[in-house]
């Protein structure tokens, strides 16, 4: 099989299919080997970044997926019956950086760096497939473990929990004081109220 039919048909696979493929199954699937496979795809890449394409090869870890380029968005809302509307307070956003950095994490884990219950939040960010139930801990009660999904990776446009910006620990410290001063200050205004 020549070039132009294997991107051919790894094209084909990636549209049918709408969600993303390892290169191991689209090596199994094809006969091909893995250079013959990602050669493919970075032929693929390179048409359809070369073209006027409304679409875009995104890796994901080690599998590939087709997808809208982020420019049309706002035509796929239109035509979309309920596009995917993700509100993400500060609290969400706290919860959903706890566990893309610390994952695999549990509950009680976030609730401990956070210092007030996650439920909501961990709820919220379950609903928006960007965490997802990994597993248990092998410890009493057998919490849950919490991760990221592959939706995170595209909604935060990174191929990978490694492409993540490195935490400044200073900076995080310097957080960490704040949140608790706040905290502190909280509690010796609800100590002075009289009951």
């Amino acid at each position: 099989m020549n070039s132009k039919e294997l991107q051919s048909i790894i094209e084909g696979i990636l549209f049918t299919l709408g969600s993303a493929v390892s290169i191991e199954r689209l090596m199994q699937v094809t006969g091909q080997e893995q250079i013959d496979v990602e050669f493919a795809i970075e032929a693929l890449k390179e048409r359809y970044a070369k073209t006027e394409s409304g679409i875009t090869l995104l890796n994901i870890d080690d599998k590939v997926q087709l997808c809208t380029k982020t420019g049309l968005y706002s035509y796929l809302v239109k035509v979309a019956k309920s596009p995917r509307d993700y509100t993400l307070t500060d609290t969400v956003l706290e919860t959903l950086s706890i566990i893309a950095y610390k994952q695999p994490v549990t509950k009680m884990q976030i609730e401990n760096i956070r210092g007030v219950s996650s439920d909501h939040a961990v709820n919220k960010l379950l609903e928006y497939d960007l965490v997802k139930e990994l597993g248990r801990l092998d410890a009493p009660g057998h919490p849950i473990l919490f991760g990221t999904t592959e939706e995170f990776l595209r909604a935060f446009g990174v191929s990978s929990i490694s492409d993540l910006p490195e935490l400044n620990m200073e900076k995080m410290e310097s957080f960490r004081e704040e949140a608790e001063e706040e905290a502190n200050e909280k509690l010796s205004d609800n100590l002075d109220v009289p009951v």
